[in-house]
C-alpha cells in the first residue's frame, strides 16, 4: 500500500543557488518502488527532512531528467530556519528522507478548455511554476495564459530566464513587477495589482491561481472580481506552520481547515472572510 506520510530516501543530484537565501534541490527517490510519488501533482507539497535536524513542507516546483532520462524531484526552499539552514548546508550525494505528496493541488481538470491567470509574489512563484509548466506541456488543454509576478525588489526574481521564455510562447501575456526596481528593470515598477488591472481577461472563461503573501493575494482576488471575474474562479495556495502534513497536529489550523490537509490550494470563496483577521 502506497502510504505518503511513511519516509523515503532521497539523494541530492544537484544544488542550485538562485538567489543569496534561495536554493533548489534536485532529488532522486533511491527506491524504485516509491517511484508512485512521481505523480505529485501541481500544488501539492513533500515534507524533506534532514537526519538528525527535523523536517519542513516544501512546495513541489517540477519534475525534470537528468542525463539518462531519469525523473528529477525539484523542491525551491528559501533559508530562514532551523531546518531549512540545515537542508542549505547539504552538497550533492547527500541523502535525505522525504513524505509525500501532502494536501490539495491546483484544480488542474476545472483550468481545462479556460484561460490560465497564474498571479504570483515573491517566492509563490515556486508552487505556482508547477502548474504553468504543466499548463505549457499540455498546451492544447488550455486557452490564453496569463502569467504575472511581483517582487519587493527587481533582485529578487527567481527564473527570469524561464518568464523571458514563456514571453516568447504564442497566446501568453507575462508581465512583472517589482515594488523596487534596480537601474535597467525593464518591466513594471509598482504593485502586482496594477498589472492586473491591465490585462485583457475574459473573466468567464478564466481561472486565477494565486500564490504569495496573504496580503497581496487577498488583493489581487478583490480587483480580478472587481473585473468580473467569478470568485470561485479564483483559488490561492496557503502558508501555514505545517509539521505533520496531515491534520493531526493543529499548528496549520486556519479556522475550520487545516492547510496541510485541506489545502494548502483552497478556493478564495472558502477564506474571503478569514484573510487578515487577527489570530487565525
Amino acid at each position: 500500500m502506497n502510504n505518503p506520510a511513511l519516509p523515503t530516501n532521497a539523494l541530492i543530484l544537484n544544488r542550485i543557488q538562485e538567489t543569496e537565501d534561495i536554493f533548489t534541490l534536485q532529488l532522486r527517490l533511491t527506491d524504485p518502488r516509491q517511484h508512485w510519488r512521481l505523480e505529485i501533482q501541481p500544488g501539492q507539497f513533500n515534507m524533506l527532512y534532514r537526519f538528525g535536524v527535523g523536517e519542513i513542507p516544501i512546495s513541489f516546483k517540477a519534475i525534470s531528467q537528468d542525463e539518462a532520462g531519469e525523473p528529477v524531484l525539484e523542491h525551491t526552499i528559501r533559508s530562514v530556519g532551523r531546518v531549512s539552514r540545515a537542508l542549505a548546508d547539504l552538497k550533492p550525494g547527500s541523502h535525505i528522507g522525504l513524505r509525500g505528496p501532502f494536501g490539495q493541488g491546483w484544480p488542474l481538470r476545472r483550468a481545462e478548455h479556460q484561460d490560465l491567470c497564474v498571479v504570483t509574489g515573491g517566492l509563490g512563484c515556486a508552487p505556482a511554476v508547477s502548474i504553468i509548466e504543466h499548463a505549457f506541456a499540455n498546451r492544447d488543454r488550455y486557452g490564453h495564459i496569463h502569467i504575472i509576478q511581483g517582487v519587493k525588489h527587481s533582485a529578487d526574481l527567481l527564473w527570469r530566464s524561464r518568464y523571458e521564455f514563456w514571453a516568447q510562447q504564442p497566446d501568453t501575456t507575462v508581465m512583472m513587477a517589482a515594488d523596487v526596481a534596480a537601474p535597467g528593470w525593464p518591466w513594471y515598477s509598482g504593485r502586482v495589482t496594477e498589472l492586473i488591472k491591465r490585462l485583457p481577461l475574459k473573466p468567464e472563461r478564466t481561472l486565477v491561481c494565486c500564490c504569495g503573501p496573504e496580503p497581496m493575494m487577498q488583493a489581487s482576488a478583490e480587483q480580478l472580481i472587481r473585473q468580473q471575474v467569478p470568485p470561485d474562479a479564483i483559488w490561492l495556495s496557503m502558508e501555514r506552520n505545517m509539521q505533520c502534513a496531515s491534520g493531526h497536529c493543529g499548528h496549520c489550523q486556519f479556522g475550520a481547515d487545516f492547510i496541510c490537509r485541506d489545502g494548502p490550494v483552497m478556493p478564495y470563496p472558502r477564506l474571503r472572510d478569514r484573510l487578515g483577521l487577527e489570530g487565525i
